[in-house]
């Protein structure tokens, strides 16, 4: 199953939700796909959606999940990398109105350089991201809170 995840923030993310409507409707995409979609216009008619999730139903959708296609929202990212799931970053871009400027552009790239992620830059093909985020191997993702724990701990555990 395929997670589309838009976010809860004012902006749309039509743009993802229409390419991936497409893909459905012409059977490129066979595997289930639920989308949150958040506050984007577009109402996809070939797959399930939900506007908003609650936390415990959001998690468990995210559990569920193959593969999770998301903006570049740090939470989700995060909450995804945690799961161990593939994921491929959409990122909301200015031009189109999806958000104030292109932050989650460099959010995306700063993910995508420590190969815990792919995103799919504008001129990519998502089918084929989303192709290929099944087939790599991802780094681990350990959180720096983590690693200052474990610093922390260890020595503490060597005094």
């Amino acid at each position: 199953m395929i997670f589309i995840v838009l976010g809860t923030q004012k902006f749309q993310l039509n743009r993802l939700l229409q390419e991936m409507d497409d893909y459905a409707a012409y059977g490129k995409i066979k595997e289930k796909i639920i989308a949150q979609i958040g506050n984007s216009t577009y109402e996809p008619e070939n797959f399930e959606y939900i506007r908003f999730m609650d936390k415990k139903n959001f998690d468990e959708t995210v559990e569920k999940a193959d593969i999770i296609v998301t903006h570049s929202g740090v939470g989700t990212i995060i909450t995804a990398l945690r799961a161990n799931k593939p994921v491929v970053v959409y990122p909301r871009l200015k031009k189109y109105k999806e958000h104030v400027d292109d932050h989650q552009l460099d959010i995306a790239k700063a993910f995508e350089k420590k190969n815990y992620v792919l995103c799919c830059y504008e001129e990519d093909n998502l089918l084929s991201k989303i192709k290929e985020a099944n087939e790599i191997k991802f780094e681990k993702y350990i959180s720096e809170r983590e690693k200052l724990v474990n610093i922390i701990d260890s020595y503490i555990s060597n005094i």
